[in-house]
């Protein structure tokens, strides 16, 4: 068991029979009345985020989860194949589990797979990743003062704001934290 003083970013608890890591922690004292942990989680599964604010008396139980490096290999429906870096065994995922991580996965991405009871659970992606930009509109020279975006679709699906000189088939860098644009790769 784990007490709210020793929780921290990146901690995996269980909750409600789901695993919950922890994205934030707040400790807040009230005046006359016991102290309050604010914490902000992620489901492991499904990657919803949620608040919640609990007695700095409860326990929660604390959960290991194994890294694995894996190569992502293809999609088919709804379905992602991996290989295991490791040991060469394929392991699947499907679209619930990766949620909004889908649309960051290129082929042959090398990415860490967390597993729980040896199950796969959920990806972790690399700070950021290069895609290919599939349809954008083209930029037109002095729509702004200064520095304006448009919108872009990638390889993937994922809708970016990107600078107006972005053109179709180029490749950019993803920031796969906040699904932003940091640069062009090539």
């Amino acid at each position: 068991m784990i007490t709210p003083g020793e929780l921290r970013r990146g901690v995996t608890i269980d909750l409600d029979e789901q695993l919950w890591t922890v994205v934030d922690y707040e400790h807040i004292k009230i005046g006359r009345g016991g102290a309050l942990v604010r914490l902000k989680l992620r489901n492991v599964r499904t990657g919803a985020t949620v608040e919640r604010t609990f007695s700095a008396s409860e326990k929660f139980r604390r959960v290991f989860l194994d890294r694995r490096p894996v190569q992502y290999l293809y999609r088919e429906d709804d379905t992602f194949h991996f290989m295991d870096s490791e040991t060469f065994n394929q392991l699947a995922l499907d679209l619930v589990q990766l949620g909004d991580d889908a649309l960051y996965l290129v082929e042959n991405t090398t990415l860490e797979l967390l597993m729980h009871d040896d199950r796969p659970v959920a990806v972790e992606l690399p700070p950021s990743v290069e895609l290919r930009v599939a349809e954008t509109e083209p930029g037109v020279r002095g729509d702004t003062a200064s520095g304006g975006t448009k919108p872009a679709v990638m390889e993937t699906g994922l809708k970016v704001q990107v600078p107006l000189f972005v053109n179709t088939g180029d490749v950019l860098r993803i920031d796969t934290r906040t699904g932003s644009y940091l640069v062009r790769a090539k």
